[in-house]
């Protein structure tokens, strides 16, 4: 049977891609059918090769330069400073002082300024599609390296056969899915519950690097070794247990500072 760990690195990598190969897809999609999809597919392809550069080159840098309780420590680190980035946008959310990511809106609004913006040709590529479907998919495609790398090689420390590959494997997952489901309906995924799975998998990045980060803690002691948890992996339930009942708490509690600033405002 796969053990916690095993599950939450599949689960975590898979749904987090699956959020930011939606956001790419609306964007690849309003470039597409606005300016052409010869020029957007184009920006795409040379994103996807940017991204295939950076992640031989980053993962080939950490897992051969740094040692292991150290990466545990950076790679913990990492994790928790973008999982807790998440949660924060999430917990706003559910407390609505932050508007819900809306893909139909963002949908429109691409197709809006694509509209406006002047078409310049070369070599029969529309310049202004070609760079905004570059830059839509780099970025949320350096977001997704940056979990497969973290989890894999993190995971990959803790003992967790292939994990590099599973990382790997469910990020592909994930984005085989959505294009498809792109490619067939032509148009953005909105019905994904996007801000839900944004919600768990904040929760799982801030509880991964919660763990690696603790055990990394141990570079800096006498013996330069790794720490353990109590129970191992065992531990990893709880602290996501401790960060759900928190971040339901705080939205409780944000939920009940805007309701008494908007009845003190009150005529």
């Amino acid at each position: 049977m796969p053990s916690a760990e095993t599950i939450g690195l599949v689960a975590a990598v898979t749904v987090a891609s699956a959020v930011e190969v939606v956001e790419a897809l609306t964007i690849v999609l309003a470039m597409g059918i606005t300016r052409g999809w010869r020029s957007a597919l184009a920006g795409a392809l040379v994103a996807l090769v940017a991204l295939a550069a950076l992640t031989l080159a980053a993962g080939l840098s950490l897992g051969a330069y740094v040692s292991e309780s150290l990466l545990q420590f950076v790679i913990g680190a990492l994790l928790l400073v973008f999982g807790l980035q998440w949660l924060r946008k999430a917990m706003l959310r559910s407390a609505g002082l932050k508007a819900i990511h809306d893909e139909d809106r963002i949908f429109a609004e691409e197709r809006e300024a694509a509209r406006a913006a002047a078409s310049r040709r070369r070599f029969g590529i529309d310049g202004f599609g070609f760079v905004v479907a570059f830059k839509g998919v780099l970025l949320e495609g350096v977001e997704v390296i940056f979990i497969v790398i973290t989890f894999g090689i993190g995971a990959a420390n803790r003992g967790v056969p292939h994990a590099m590959a599973l990382a790997a494997a469910g990020a592909a997952v994930a984005a085989l899915v959505v294009v498809a489901a792109g490619a067939v309906l032509r148009r953005p995924l909105a019905m994904v519950p996007e801000n839900a799975m944004k919600y768990a998998v904040a929760l799982l990045l801030s509880s991964f690097g919660l763990f690696w980060v603790v055990e990394g803690i141990g570079f800096f002691g006498p013996a330069g070794e790794s720490l353990q948890w109590p129970g191992g992996t065992a531990a990893l339930p709880v602290i996501l247990l401790v960060w759900i009942v928190v971040s339901q708490a705080t939205v409780a509690l944000l939920r009940g500072l805007g309701r008494g600033r908007r009845e003190g405002i009150a005529p």
